[in-house]
C-alpha cells in the first residue's frame, strides 16, 4: 500500500473536515451541524382549514427550525372555538366523581358521579353514607340528616287543633250547664252519673289531639299510650252501659213485672268502671312489656333525592300498637251499636235509645272511613303527619257527634225552653213492663196497620193512669 492509499492520520481529520466545509461553503450553501453532528431539520406546519374563498385545504400555520414557530391567530378549531383545546386523554374529575380507568389505558379514565346516598371516598371509590347521614352538596363527605317533627303551625296540625279547641269549649259549656241545673228534671232523667262520665270521655277525646301533636319525649309518649284509647273507652263504656240497661229493662218487661238486676246508678257506675279498667290494665301491661321511648325514623322520609331526606322524631308506637290500643274501644263501640239496634223500637218517651242509636251509626261511619285512610298512607313520605291528622280528626268527630246528638238538645231545652224542663209523672216498672209488652205485640202487627197507627196506640197505652 502506498502513501496515497493510506487513510489520513487522526491529526489530519480536522484539516480534512475544514477542507470539506470550505468546499461546501464554496458551493454557496451554508451547512451547519448541531451538537450531535446532525444537520438541523426545517419543516412547514399545515392545518386543514375551511376558507370561504378557496374552500377546504391546507394552510401554513408555522415552521420548525430548531424551535417551534406557531401563528396561533392563523389556526382554526372545531365549532369556531377560539381557545386552544387541551391535548389529554382524560380531564381531571370534578368533586364528587370517581375515576373509572379504561382497561389497557392506565392514563385514561371516565369520570362517574357518586349517586344516591354515596360520597367520594377517594380518587377511585364511592362509599355509602350511614343510615342517619347523607352526602354534602359536593359529595365529598357525609353530613347528618335534618330531624323534623309535626309542628303546631303545620297545616296537618291546624285543623285538628281548631276542632279540638271548639270541642273543648262546647264540652265545658255543656258541663257547666248541667252542673248549674243539676237538680232539674231533664238532667236527672238523663242519668246524671253516666252523663258526667260520658262528658269526661268526650273531653279526653279532644285533649288527645294536643298530645298527638306535642313534641315527643318520654312523658308525652307515656301520656299518649294512656289517653289514646282511654277517652273513647270511657265514652263507649258509658253508652254501652246505658243501652244495655235499656235493653234489659224492656226485655225483662216482656216476661215479668220484676225489675232486672244492676240498673241503679251505683250499679251502672260499677259496670262502666269495670269496662274502663280493662283498657287501663292493657295499657299497664304495655308499659311493662315495652317501656315508652322516642325514636328517629330515617326510613319514613328517605327520598330518592338525598337533599330532601329527613329524619322524623316520634314516639316508639307502631301502627299495630295504635290499632290494638283503639281495638278495645272499637269493640265497645260495635257492641253499643248492636244494643242500639235492638232498642230502636223502644218508645222514645221512656229513654234516649234513639239518639244513642243515631250517634253510634254516625260514629261507625266515621271510623270505617278512618281505617282505609290510616293504612292507605303507609307508603307516603308524610305518613306520620297524615296518620296523626286522620286519627285526631276521627276522634274529634266521634266526640262531636256524641256531644251534639246527646247533649245539645238537652242544653237547648234547659236554656231556651225551660217550660219543658218539668217533672213528669213517675212511672213504675209495671208501667214500663206494660209498654214493653205492647211494643212487642204491635211490632208483629205493624205490617197490617197504616203508617203511624201503631205508634199512636203505643203512646196511648204507654202512659196509664
Amino acid at each position: 500500500m502506498t502513501d496515497l492509499d493510506q487513510p489520513p492520520a487522526p491529526a489530519d481529520w480536522g484539516q480534512q473536515a475544514k477542507v470539506n466545509k470550505e468546499s461546501v461553503c464554496s458551493a454557496g450553501t451554508s451547512v451547519t451541524f448541531n451538537r450531535n453532528g446532525d444537520a438541523p431539520g426545517r419543516y412547514d406546519l399545515f392545518q386543514y382549514q375551511w376558507n370561504n374563498v378557496t374552500g377546504p385545504g391546507y394552510r401554513v400555520i408555522g415552521q420548525w427550525t430548531e424551535h417551534l414557530h406557531l401563528n396561533i391567530e392563523d389556526m382554526q378549531w372545531p365549532r369556531g372555538e377560539l381557545q386552544i383545546p387541551s391535548s389529554v386523554c382524560s380531564l381531571p374529575c370534578k368533586a364528587g366523581e370517581r375515576k373509572k380507568v379504561v382497561k389497557g389505558m392506565p392514563c385514561c379514565w371516565h369520570c362517574e358521579p357518586c349517586d344516591g346516598y354515596q360520597y367520594q371516598h377517594d380518587e377511585f371509590t364511592c362509599k355509602l353514607c350511614s343510615y342517619n347521614m347523607r352526602p354534602n352538596p359536593n359529595l365529598t363527605a357525609c353530613q347528618p340528616i335534618p330531624i323534623v317533627k309535626l309542628e303546631w303551625s303545620s297545616p296537618w296540625a291546624v285543623i285538628p287543633v281548631l276542632l279540638a279547641v271548639l270541642g273543648i269549649m262546647a264540652t265545658v259549656f255543656v258541663v257547666a250547664t248541667f252542673v248549674r241545673h243539676n237538680d232539674t228534671p231533664i238532667v236527672r232523667a238523663s242519668g246524671r252519673e253516666l252523663s258526667y262520665v260520658l262528658l269526661t270521655g268526650i273531653f279526653l277525646c279532644y285533649v288527645i289531639t294536643f298530645l298527638m301533636i306535642a313534641e315527643p319525649d318520654v312523658g308525652v309518649c307515656s301520656m299518649r299510650r294512656v289517653f289514646l284509647g282511654l277517652g273513647m273507652c270511657i265514652s263507649y263504656a258509658a253508652l254501652l252501659t246505658k243501652t244495655n240497661r235499656i235493653h234489659r229493662i224492656f226485655e225483662q218487661g216482656k216476661t215479668s213485672v220484676t225489675a232486672p238486676r244492676l240498673i241503679s246508678p251505683t250499679s251502672q257506675l260499677a259496670i262502666t268502671s269495670s269496662l274502663i279498667s280493662a283498657q287501663l290494665l292493657g295499657v299497664f301491661i304495655w308499659f311493662g312489656v315495652d317501656p315508652p321511648n322516642t325514636v328517629i325514623d330515617y326510613d319514613e322520609q328517605r327520598t330518592v333525592d338525598p337533599s330532601l331526606a329527613r329524619g322524623v322524631l316520634k314516639c316508639d308506637i307502631t301502627d299495630l300498637q295504635i290499632i290494638c290500643s283503639l281495638g278495645y274501644s272499637i269493640l265497645l263501640m260495635v257492641t253499643c251499636t248492636i244494643y242500639a239496634i235492638k232498642t230502636r223500637g223502644v218508645p222514645e218517651n221512656f229513654n234516649e235509645a234513639k239518639p244513642i242509636g243515631f250517634t253510634m251509626y254516625t260514629t261507625c261511619i266515621v271510623w270505617l272511613a278512618f281505617i282505609p285512610i290510616f293504612f292507605g298512607t303507609a307508603q307516603s313520605a308524610e305518613k306520620l303527619f297524615i296518620q296523626t291528622t286522620t286519627l285526631t280528626i276521627s276522634m274529634n268527630l266521634s266526640a262531636s257527634v256524641a256531644l251534639g246528638m246527646l247533649y245539645m238538645p238537652k242544653v237547648y231545652v234547659i236554656l231556651r225552653r225551660p217550660e219543658l224542663n218539668v217533672q213528669k209523672r213517675k212511672r213504675s216498672f209495671k208501667a214500663v213492663a206494660t209498654a214493653a209488652t205492647m211494643s212487642s205485640r204491635l211490632s208483629h202487627k205493624a205490617s197490617e196497620r197504616p203508617n203511624g197507627e201503631a205508634k199512636t196506640e203505643l203512646c196511648d197505652t204507654a202512659d196509664p193512669n
